[in-house]
């Protein structure tokens, strides 16, 4: 890297929590970020999910380096002990720390590519001497480019949820469904969302922290005065063991392990009905519109009047092609960091915290951070993005002992995934979506649950 390189800003892709933090942990470094968020305001992937509370607490999703430029503005924190919601975590945190960082945050501002300055992936020669060129489109069509020393895509996967079919591609007819099809935890508190699944049959098709929040709710919904009627056919692709619905008491995400329980008792009181064993190969339209659902086995089930898909989240990794990635074939992960998130061997308090050797690909300089950096794999909690992004800052800045030091503890629970909470290996996109966003209490009036906090 020559000189010149050396004085353009680090980009960091996504002003959501990691990329925040990203930024916050380059400036302690006094290394200049230009985030870019696609979005209008800060968090916005999170304020899709305002009515989410997670279950992790304010103590463990304020980053330490945000937390120290937000002090000096006033910024009150939150009680440590209590659950924000999407909403409350955008509001009273994500956006004041962009604010604070001010014109560093560029909104409105979508990647559509990154490579090397005039070198696309196949060459070799000088490579590492050219700075990044980013490409972006703004909020109107108009297009620009910008130089970086180093970039740091922490954008998640919100925007890419995984489709019905067991296969990992759209189930035939899933397309042509969508107008029935929802690929989020509805929010209940809106009238038009309340009134979408009211009285109807609703399958719900994931295993995962996401997938019981919705039967939860919909539990909840039919036990109101104008819910009666509402009723989940859940579907797993695996079979019902006394793992299934996570660690109960023993987790040490308390919020988390209600939320299991909640689920398991829509199902013990009649609100829901498991289909296991099923792998969705069709969906079918009625001459009335509902939905049936086939199975790869010819398994037929009944009629739905809505489908909730919550089967996870996979990265799009298109905008990064002319950059040198290392990425493992399954989890679409770095290959380093890969061993430690498989969903087949790992729950969230079992993953060993890590940081920018695990997260370095042979394009020096480049890494995916949060969310992004686990690929396909669902357990992800926001404190280990915080410590990966803590790590990179440190390894951009040449302090390769802080980028090598492990400054984490993360709580010990055995609810997210691995191959002793399974009665076979499931794929990630099985388990629903991540580990770290689910409701501390479950009732109508309360914030659903989604996946990847």
């Amino acid at each position: 890297m020559t000189a010149s390189t050396e004085t353009l800003p680090v980009v960091v892709i996504g002003a959501g929590p990691i990329g925040l933090a990203a930024a916050a942990r380059l400036i302690e470094r006094r290394i200049e970020p230009l985030v870019l968020e696609a979005g209008p305001a800060a968090g916005s992937a999170v304020r899709d999910w305002s009515h989410v509370r997670l279950f992790s607490t304010w103590s463990e999703v304020v980053d330490p380096a945000a937390e120290k430029l937000l002090a000096p503005t006033g910024w009150i924190k939150p009680d440590g002990d209590t659950y924000p919601s999407g909403g409350e975590w955008a509001d009273r945190y994500l956006q004041p720390l962009a604010d604070v960082l001010g014109e560093r945050v560029r909104y409105d501002a979508t990647v559509t590519g990154v490579s090397r300055a005039g070198r696309d992936r196949i060459v070799d020669a000088d490579r590492e001497a050219q700075p990044f060129v980013v490409h972006l489109t703004g909020a109107d069509g108009s297009e620009a480019r910008i130089f970086a020393r180093a970039v740091i895509d922490a954008s998640g996967t919100w925007s890419t949820p995984s489709p019905a079919g067991a296969a990992g591609l759209h189930a035939l007819g899933e397309r042509a469904a969508s107008d029935r099809i929802s690929y989020r935890v509805p929010d209940l508190k809106d009238p038009a969302v309340r009134a979408r699944y009211a009285g109807k049959r609703t399958a719900v098709i994931g295993a995962g922290a996401s997938a019981f929040t919705a039967l939860a709710y919909l539990a909840d919904l039919a036990k109101t005065e104008n819910g009666s009627g509402t009723h989940a056919t859940w579907i797993l692709r695996r079979g019902i063991s006394g793992s299934t619905f996570g660690g109960g008491a023993a987790d040490q995400l308390p919020a988390r392990g209600a939320l299991g329980l909640a689920a398991k008792a829509a199902v013990d009181d009649g609100y829901a009905d498991a289909v296991t064993g099923f792998r969705t190969d069709v969906f079918e339209k009625t001459g009335d519109g509902r939905l049936v659902l086939v199975g790869e086995d010819g398994r037929r089930l009944d009629p739905v009047d809505e489908v909730i898909v919550l089967t996870g989240f996979r990265p799009d990794l298109t905008f990064l092609a002319e950059l040198r990635l290392a990425l493992d074939e399954r989890l679409q992960a770095p290959v380093e960091l890969a061993p430690l998130i498989d969903p087949n061997q790992h729950s969230c308090g079992t993953v060993y915290p890590h940081g920018a050797t695990e997260l370095a690909h042979p394009e020096k300089d480049v890494y995916l951070a949060g969310m992004k950096s686990y690929g396909r794999a669902p357990t992800f909690l926001a404190m280990t993005g915080y410590e990966q992004v803590r790590s990179i800052a440190a390894a951009l800045a040449g302090d390769h002992e802080a980028a090598a030091r492990v400054e984490l503890t993360l709580p010990e629970t055995g609810v997210c995934g691995g191959a002793g909470l399974f009665d076979q290996p499931e794929p990630a996109e099985e388990t629903g979506g991540g580990c770290c966003a689910t409701p501390a209490t479950l009732t109508i009036g309360a914030p659903a649950s989604s996946g990847g906090c």
